[in-house]
């Protein structure tokens, strides 16, 4: 065994590359070559060290590569020096392949998205938020390839699942991968939200006619009709008629039709959903 390792034997290897000194506004494609075969000559002993681990060449794009267009270029002179860089003593370098790498890369793009709450939150029953869920931050930064980033619109998070939620919600949730050339400036939001005791309300709305055309005097019946609202316990008593509208238009009526359908035009933006009690309003015209 001592005799065999003694000998000289020749091999192809396939070395990984090791990128370093990319400039940094520039970032490497996936489609960038990434390998390259390396035959060699050395004795058996040499060759323990290649079959032990993956071996890599590092390529410096300081001062391997040249700049083409859209390519950085590493030609078969410096990928022989970079091969031979990487060897030590008795090892002979025969041939390296491919002759030349091409990195393909494109300039970073910063591009400032909205951040999209993706959850399931279920409240017991007399609870829910009194505003929106509030995001910190709302938007974030997406960097990576023009080609890619431009496509992106929005980040999802991570879902968010909860259950019989009756206190203020203040939790930390991650971001949603992206493709894995594209970094983002933040890796997780906070999510808030106050949590308040709900009830529901009615109230009697006039109801407005709309649209009538000139000459045509009409009764309409009834005069008011009632909605159903909810909103938080303390801000009850502040929800008051005047802050809704409900609209009948003329104009919406068809041949023979004898009522008009209510719509709820305007609502108290203290209040979480409204809706009409009522969904017909007859009417007649005077001759």
């Amino acid at each position: 065994m001592f005799t065999k390792l003694s000998k000289n034997y020749t091999n192809t290897l396939a070395f990984k590359i090791e990128k370093i000194n990319v400039p940094e506004e520039k970032v490497i494609l996936n489609n960038s070559d990434s390998i390259v075969n390396v035959t060699l000559k050395t004795h058996g002993f040499k060759w323990f060290k290649y079959y032990l681990g993956r071996p890599t060449l590092t390529v410096d794009f300081s001062k391997d590569v040249a700049e083409n267009n859209a390519v950085f270029i590493c030609d078969n002179s410096n990928l022989e020096f970079i091969a031979n860089r990487a060897l030590t003593n008795q090892v002979e370098l025969i041939k390296v392949s491919p002759k030349r790498l091409e990195f393909n890369f494109d300039v970073n793009l910063v591009k400032k998205v909205p951040v999209v709450l993706k959850s399931n939150i279920i409240f017991t029953q007399g609870f829910n938020i009194s505003e929106s869920y509030k995001l910190q931050p709302d938007s974030i930064k997406v960097i990576g390839p023009h080609s890619i980033a431009k496509k992106i619109e929005y980040v999802e998070t991570e879902a968010v699942n909860l259950e019989d939620v009756k206190t203020n919600i203040n939790r930390k949730v991650s971001l949603k991968k992206l493709d894995n050339e594209l970094k983002l400036s933040t890796q997780s939001i906070t999510l808030t939200a106050e949590v308040e005791k709900f009830t529901e309300g009615t109230l009697k709305i006039p109801v407005t006619i709309s649209n009538v055309p000139e000459g045509i005097s009409l009764k309409y019946f009834p005069k008011e009709v009632n909605i159903s609202f909810y909103t938080s316990l303390a801000r009850f008593n502040q929800v008051k008629a005047k802050d809704f509208r409900v609209v009948c238009d003329y104009s919406k009526v068809t041949e023979n039709q004898s009522f008009f359908i209510p719509e709820l035009v305007k609502r108290s933006t203290l209040v979480k959903t409204a809706k009409l009690n009522q969904q017909r309003i007859e009417f007649i015209i005077l001759e």
